[in-house]
């Protein structure tokens, strides 16, 4: 999965998860995959797959227990989505229209009182 892009893998890997993150992949039991299932899934090592939870932890997405696995912190998914620049870029476009149209409707309702 990780591509020979010039970006370290284990930020190929975070980022990743962070979209998944955003999609309330892990949303049912808050868990993110293992380091053995982050090895395998990914195809990359102990240390990549490590340095991704870390990254993520660093990040405020996680939290890890020793022994028990990382988990999402509350509004994970929310941070998460904030961090990706599409899905915010995309939410700033439905904004803007929404604020365009009412802009328009204020317009028609101003002139609406001034011909009166």
């Amino acid at each position: 999965m990780v591509e020979w892009t010039g970006r370290f893998a284990y930020k190929q890997v975070a980022d990743d998860l962070r979209r998944r993150i955003a999609a309330d992949e892990f949303a049912e039991t808050g868990r993110l995959p293992s380091l053995a299932q982050l090895q395998e899934g990914y195809d990359v090592t102990v240390t990549v797959a490590r340095a991704a939870i870390n990254q993520l932890k660093a990040d405020g997405l996680a939290v890890s227990h020793q022994g028990k696995g990382a988990f999402l912190t509350p509004n994970a998914g929310r941070a998460a989505q904030l961090a990706d620049p599409a899905a915010t870029v995309t939410e700033l476009r439905e904004e803007v229209e929404k604020l365009r149209s009412e802009v328009g409707d204020l317009r028609q309702r101003v002139a609406a009182l001034e011909g009166n």
